[in-house]
């Protein structure tokens, strides 16, 4: 299933103490009982295990305060709403776009078991010591675009100070971040790679964060303000901001799995040379998360489905949703519900004017030939490639689920081989 929320958070429930008077002996009784072991306090890292993988995580524990970042999703010292502690334990809660997530961990032989509670789901997290790591070097460097509500920052990656094409790389759904890393899936570093390869060839790019991940958290105020409109916009002012730039030749859009919608849409809205589409869907967000739903809801709750999902493609937004639906149709996630469903894939693919490149891995387990198919009919001038064992992530797999899976948090895995090669030859427009 699609996870559909911007970005989560992490919450550590709080316990209060009663309000019940007690005399002075039995206070001194309860806060030697109960005093805060000193040990909980200062830095500490771990990985919450996922179903797809793992998340590397780090919590700087205080007395009164503290904060977690994300290094994945480029979320760094972010506040926790409350900390508590009783002996050995620590609670706390973070909230962020509306998102609540709990985690209640124990100190015990020098390290912290937790476990990491989101949507009705709970995952085990181990956390230690932080070591502080030699800071890597950045190969990009950085420049912001005014958008609504602020400046957007990106990236841009390039090897080379002679003009030259630039790719604007469009990240996928969800909580993923310029990489291709996401909170949910783990961390492998797919977009990262495409764009360092890109610049090994000469060809400058530029990727970013959307707004409510990473360096561009603050954007989003409130989960119910972002669409795929919204989306489309910044795409849309950063294409700009790079056509104005003589340091560009010419400019063209990658858009991967959503940001493949993102892409053509704001290709129509700009002069771009060239559009391509990896593992982009086909088919309208109804079909695909009924498809991806199928077998895995009761009679009752697929009944359910098809009826929120017929209100929302029409425009109306559905106040009661079962427990079990929560995650995916909550009411702050509604309005970008809405704004999705209302886009054909392969029928806006007919407006997009430059050259098109369709790229689908054959170990797809996500999006998968009739998409890439359906875009082809949509236009008929695109060129469509197939990759034969490349999956979602854009690494060689296995059409195995569970292996396929694995590769999601590994960020060892090269790309899969002729991906680049491909790409470097669209973009040179060699025939």
């Amino acid at each position: 299933m699609k996870k559909l929320f911007v970005l989560c958070l992490v919450a550590f429930a709080l316990v209060a103490c009663s309000p019940k008077e007690k005399n002075a002996t039995q206070v001194d009784k309860e806060e030697d009982e109960h005093a805060m072991n000193e040990e909980l306090i200062g830095k500490w890292a771990g990985d919450i295990e996922l179903p797809n993988g793992s998340l590397p995580i780090i919590v700087d524990l205080q007395k009164e305060s503290g904060t977690l970042s994300v290094p994945a999703q480029g979320l760094s010292n972010y506040p926790f709403k409350t900390v508590s502690y009783n002996d050995n334990k620590v609670h706390i809660i973070i909230r962020l776009n509306g998102s609540a997530i709990e985690v209640n961990g124990t100190l015990k032989d020098e390290q912290i078991k937790a476990t990491f509670n989101q949507n009705g789901g709970e995952f085990p997290l181990i956390l230690k010591r932080y070591e502080e790591q030699p800071e890597q070097p950045v190969s990009y460097e950085t420049f912001t675009v005014p958008v609504k509500d602020g400046d957007l920052t990106v990236a841009l990656q390039k090897s080379s100070n002679k003009p030259s094409p630039v790719v604007l790389i469009i990240a996928g759904s969800g909580p993923t971040d310029k990489d291709g890393n996401s909170a949910i899936a783990g961390k492998n570093n797919s977009l990262k790679m495409l764009a360092e390869g890109l610049a090994q060839e000469g060809i400058a790019s530029v990727r970013y964060d959307k707004r409510g991940i990473g360096d561009n958290a603050s954007l989003l105020k409130k989960e119910e303000d972002i669409s795929i409109d919204q989306y489309v916009d910044d795409a849309v002012q950063i294409i700009h901001a790079l056509s104005a730039n003589q340091a560009f030749s010419s400019v063209h859009i990658i858009g991967h799995s959503e940001g493949s919608l993102i892409g053509m849409l704001a290709a129509q809205k700009t002069n771009v040379e060239s559009f391509v589409s990896i593992a982009g869907a086909g088919r309208t967000a109804d079909t695909l998360l009924l498809e991806q739903l199928s077998g895995q809801l009761t009679p009752a709750l697929t009944t359910e489905t098809n009826m929120i999902l017929a209100a929302l493609k029409k425009g109306e937004q559905v106040q009661h949703v079962s427990p079990e639906l929560q995650a995916l149709f909550r009411p702050s996630v509604q309005p970008y519900m809405m704004s999705w469903l209302k886009y054909n894939p392969a029928t806006e693919l007919q407006h997009v004017k430059g050259r098109v490149l369709l790229i689908q891995g054959t170990t797809d387990i996500q999006v998968n030939a009739t998409d890439a198919e359906a875009l082809k009919q949509g236009n008929e001038k695109a060129e469509l490639l197939y990759l034969e064992g490349m999956n979602h992530i854009l690494k060689s797999a296995p059409e195995d689920r569970t292996k396929n899976l694995a590769t999601y948090a590994d960020p060892t895995l090269p790309l899969h081989p002729k991906l680049l090669p491909a790409i470097y030859k669209f973009i040179a427009n060699d025939q």
